[in-house]
């Protein structure tokens, strides 16, 4: 039962190895999906080195500050990046009513 069991798991190990190989194989052959790789992996060091949006010229920033005074007008202008506090007072409940 040993050499079965010691069989079985060196044959899934044997497949696990093969479909890894495959997948890294392909994902070198595949010219469209390395270069979309780069490019997010590019994007993402532009808008971490510009702390936002990257190439956001000055209507974006004019939309943005807009959409802003919007939301902080409409939502009593406090923090926006904080979920709001909500106090819910105790219902008084009526005993003779109820029966």
């Amino acid at each position: 039962a040993s050499i079965h069991s010691i069989s079985r798991l060196s044959s899934c190990h044997l497949v696990f190895t093969c479909q890894r190989i495959s997948l890294t194989s392909a994902a070198q052959l595949d010219p469209v999906q390395k270069l979309f790789l780069e490019k997010i992996r590019e994007y993402s060091t532009k808008s971490q080195a510009y702390g936002g949006p990257v190439d956001a010229g000055p209507e974006y920033e004019t939309a943005f500050s807009e959409e802003l005074n919007k939301l902080q007008r409409l939502y009593g202008s406090g923090d926006l990046t904080e979920f709001p506090e909500f106090k819910f007072s105790e219902p008084e409940l009526d005993e003779s009513s109820s029966k």
